[in-house]
């Protein structure tokens, strides 16, 4: 995460419900937790260097947080625990995963391509602000992705920074710092969604969000020095094979 702003939750989610064997509703509870505290901590390093966007967080951010904080309480909950497709019957739990598998691989394909130089310099928030999309366009892409996060419990850094690079023309730098505290509010507002239905195991949790946090500061120090061009294509591919993992159990091995 300190190094791409994002992937935490892509390896966390499959590790906590293949590894330590915890339903995947859960799990998403937990990955909400750690990515919270972990994305908040590696945040503070970008906006020492000045790589946040604070008006695309404004604009982004609360639109998200509100549709995470829904889709936790009201909408996760009220989602039958299995339904019938093509005459099969699949779980709520392995539909969270394949849909969780199904953004990572579209996630994949949007870092690994290669894509046209951006000739400006640095597009600032309020030139794209003034386009014919808007500010409410943006908006309607915060929803989305705080849906998509409450539902499969990802921070949303393998979606918000494609997003913010390609719609808000962001440097990729500036994109990570940026998707960091977006993740951060998303991901702790998430995580008190629902945490009243559930049992909580607070000693892994300190655990692994003390592990994570180690991790995303010496991935901070790390980005400076590594190019971004390196660091796109890494994230991708990195993405692009734990997608294919997931979405292989889920399918053809339960």
């Amino acid at each position: 995460m300190g190094m791409i702003g994002g992937g935490g939750s892509i390896l966390g989610v499959p590790v906590l419900v293949y590894v330590n064997g915890i339903e995947s509703q859960s799990a998403t509870t937990y990955s909400l937790f750690i990515i919270g505290i972990t994305s908040l901590i590696g945040a503070i390093t970008y906006l020492r260097n000045g790589e946040i966007s604070g008006e695309a967080i404004l604009q982004f951010a609360i639109a998200s947080v509100v549709s995470v904080f829904c889709t936790r309480k009201f909408i996760l909950p009220a989602f039958p625990e299995t339904i019938h497709v093509f005459g099969s019957l699949i779980t709520k739990n392995s539909i969270i995963l394949i849909l969780f598998a199904v953004l990572m691989l579209s996630s994949a394909y949007n870092m690994i391509k290669k894509r046209k130089p951006n000739l400006a310099s640095d597009t600032k928030w309020l030139e794209f602000s003034r386009s014919p999309l808007g500010i409410p366009f943006i908006v309607v892409l915060g929803l989305l992705v705080g849906l998509l996060t409450g539902f499969v419990g990802a921070g949303g850094g393998f979606i918000i920074v494609p997003v913010l690079m390609s719609f808000m023309k962001l440097k990729f730098k500036k994109a990570i710092g940026t998707s960091l505290t977006i993740i951060a509010l998303n991901s702790l507002v998430g995580f008190t969604g629902n945490i009243k239905d559930q049992v909580i195991d607070w000693q892994l949790l300190g655990i692994l969000s003390a592990i994570s946090i180690v991790g995303i500061l010496i991935g901070s120090m790390l980005s400076k020095k590594v190019s971004s061009k390196k660091l796109k294509p890494a994230f991708g591919w990195f993405t692009l094979i734990v997608g294919i993992s997931v979405l292989t159990k889920e399918l053809f091995f339960k």
